[in-house]
């Protein structure tokens, strides 16, 4: 393994440590903790997992071959996107007490991104299939 990887792990696993700490002894709700960490993986094993091998398997049979690499890389971008911001886009948090909050138009910006990343994986594929005839 290389020297670089080494301190990386290095780095997380302190890391990792100086996070539980943190966790115990600032009076943490360990209950609350524990659920949203439960939570985590349920979702993401049993949910955006299994939606990924679905979308890929159904990616794979459907789309042509130079298409295929652009897509996954744009699905990946617009999941994890979207996955942060559930909080935004439903205005989770806003307070009529507090117009600063959540001022934006996030539903908007959102779809700019999301228009701006299917036209990127439309020029990708574009020039993959370019590439594939030469």
């Amino acid at each position: 393994m290389s020297t670089t990887r080494w301190c990386l792990g290095l780095l997380g696993t302190a890391l990792a440590f100086y996070g539980g700490w943190l966790l115990l002894t600032r009076g943490h709700d360990l209950g609350n903790a524990l659920v949203w960490l439960a939570a985590g993986v349920v979702l993401h094993d049993g949910v955006l997992a299994l939606v990924t091998v679905a979308v890929g398997l159904a990616a794979s049979r459907l789309l042509p071959g130079p298409a295929r690499a652009p897509v996954a890389a744009g699905l990946v971008v617009l999941g994890s996107v979207t996955l942060l911001a559930i909080p935004v886009l439903g205005r989770f948090g806003a307070r009529a007490d507090n117009p600063t909050l959540l001022d934006r138009d996030y539903v908007a910006g959102y779809l700019g991104l999301v228009a701006l990343t299917a036209a990127v994986v439309g020029l990708a594929t574009l020039v993959g299939s370019r590439r594939r005839r030469r």
